[in-house]
């Protein structure tokens, strides 16, 4: 989950191969485990999978594949096979389309309106946005949240504006820092801290705007790192990333990042969306057997050419 520098500007088609491996080293054997995925590439306007393959080392005895409550692609495995080592291997190739650019979001309406508009629920389009208007496990809303918030959302401001600020004030007041939380640190300490991870940094500008009245998901996915001037880029060196999807009538769920301080635009690969990291975790599961183990994860993106009839 790296922070880094990010650009504004969106290609007229971008593509990745993306291969996420997650390695699993067990004390005991493992006699039985049940995996949930969610490693395929979310389908929708801005992204669409060409190719999508799982693999799992021992081979799964029994799968199912699904669609959850928020709409993401889904996998149950089932391995009896017993084991010392889990290796679940994903690889995906997907074409991103331009995303709304700073110019587009500029005509947003005022972050009022957009709130006043949550009560109109005979829209089907408000009716999916109020699923993420609310507190949720990872989540939480309150007078913190919202005081830290408020200073970016002036009366009558356009919201795309006000939620691009936030973003720019998350990245310049908290510090990158993969030791200082884990999964179950409450977003009021790293409110504290000014600590944390992309992870922490998207639920901390969620819980900012669902304090305010407006509705924010969160976003699972990769972003495409670059290594250091004149040298290769490294397999297995990019990481997991989060980010944050705002709700706009005008233009549907735009995306910011405030891990690396832009509009999310054609280096970002979206995974799936919910209301926090619980609804979206990449694999979670349980099994018999083990006893303490160790956890590897490995994600590489690779930029591709665009195809000769992209044009």
């Amino acid at each position: 989950m790296s922070k880094q520098a990010a650009g504004t500007a969106a290609p007229a088609l971008a593509r990745y191969r993306v291969v996420h491996e997650t390695r699993y080293a067990y004390r005991n054997m493992v006699t039985l485990s049940q995996q949930y995925l969610h490693l395929r590439p979310r389908d929708f306007a801005f992204q669409q999978t060409e190719s999508h393959r799982i693999w799992a080392d021992p081979l799964e005895n029994d799968g199912s594949v699904g669609v959850d409550y928020f709409g993401n692609h889904t996998r149950h495995i089932t391995l009896t096979t017993p084991h010392r080592t889990l290796l679940v291997h994903a690889a995906s190739t997907v074409t991103l389309k331009p995303r709304p650019t700073l110019t587009d979001i500029a005509g947003a309406p005022a972050w009022e309106s957009v709130r006043e508009l949550m009560s109109e629920v005979q829209f089907s389009a408000v009716q999916e946005a109020c699923r993420y208007l609310y507190a949720s496990p990872h989540v939480s809303c309150g007078g913190d949240l919202a005081e830290y918030a408020r200073p970016s959302f002036p009366a009558g401001r356009p919201l795309l504006d006000a939620a691009l600020e936030l973003t720019e004030r998350i990245f310049d007041d908290f510090e990158f820092d993969g030791e200082a939380t884990d999964i179950s640190t409450p977003l009021e300490a790293v409110l504290k801290g000014r600590r944390g991870v992309c992870q922490d940094f998207a639920q901390l500008m969620i819980g900012g705007l669902r304090s305010l009245g407006l509705p924010a998901r969160y976003v699972s996915g990769y972003i495409l790192t670059h290594p250091p001037e004149g040298q290769p880029r490294m397999i297995g060196a990019d990481a997991s990333h989060a980010w944050v999807s705002v709700f706009c009538p005008d233009l549907g769920w735009v995306d910011f990042d405030p891990t690396n301080r832009c509009l999310v635009q054609s280096e970002h690969i979206t995974l799936g969306w919910g209301r926090d990291f619980s609804d979206v975790t990449p694999m979670r599961g349980i099994v018999l057997g083990g006893g303490t183990h160790s956890l590897q994860v490995n994600v590489t993106v690779t930029p591709l050419p665009e195809p000769a009839d992209a044009a």
